[in-house]
């Protein structure tokens, strides 16, 4: 484990503070496009996003650097480099956070969620519910707090023991496993563009 590079993204994760933001170079290696946002609806900074990005990985018990490499592309890429918090195409309705999350992962995310499940109590399943109730599951983990940590969620609570081990045992396959068998996706080359500047920041081979 590189360990010095994983430390430059969890430095000081138990009381993170904007003046101690060592992850916003690997943010922005990661996603390029994170520079400025024309429109704050939605879109984040790397500055922005970096500090709730490293708490999450502390949060759900995250340190290997090959796991928060996959994790972290794939936030970016399917956010468009933090953009966009909601499926813009086709306009899903209930898919979103950085992770695009189908609605049925954000409902799960929302009861996992102490200050959040009690807004969802009514809820057991997405089938059948409205495009209005899916978006308003999505807009309470929309926030940037639990928005950026979805990924996190994801990775810890919905793929099994065999994805993370092939993540540390090698990359490249373990990502590729981790996009096919946990994200349910196809790899493409725009995906493996946004893992390999991941792997670059933080100094994997």
């Amino acid at each position: 484990m590189h360990f010095s590079t994983a430390a430059s993204l969890v430095l000081s994760l138990a009381a993170i503070a904007a003046a101690q933001l060592p992850a916003v170079p690997i943010i922005k290696q990661i996603a390029p496009g994170a520079e400025n946002c024309a429109d704050t609806t939605e879109c984040r900074t790397a500055e922005q996003a970096a500090p709730f990005i490293a708490k999450s990985m502390s949060d759900y018990k995250i340190y290997n650097v090959a796991e928060m490499a996959a994790i972290i592309s794939l936030m970016a890429f399917e956010s468009v480099d933090f953009k966009f918090k909601h499926n813009v195409s086709p306009g899903r309705p209930g898919q979103g956070t950085a992770n695009m999350q189908m609605a049925n992962f954000n409902l799960l995310y929302a009861q996992s969620i102490d200050s959040v499940k009690s807004k969802v109590s009514k809820f057991t399943t997405t089938d059948g519910l409205s495009p209005d109730d899916l978006n308003h599951i999505l807009s309470l983990v929309q926030p940037d707090e639990f928005n950026f940590a979805s990924g996190a969620w994801f990775y810890s609570t919905h793929c099994d023991a065999s994805v993370k081990a092939a993540l540390k045992a090698n990359p490249d396959d373990g990502f590729k496993k981790y996009i096919t068998a946990c994200v349910g996706t196809s790899v493409t080359d725009e995906r493996l563009a946004y893992f390999t500047r991941a792997k670059k920041a933080f100094g994997l081979k």
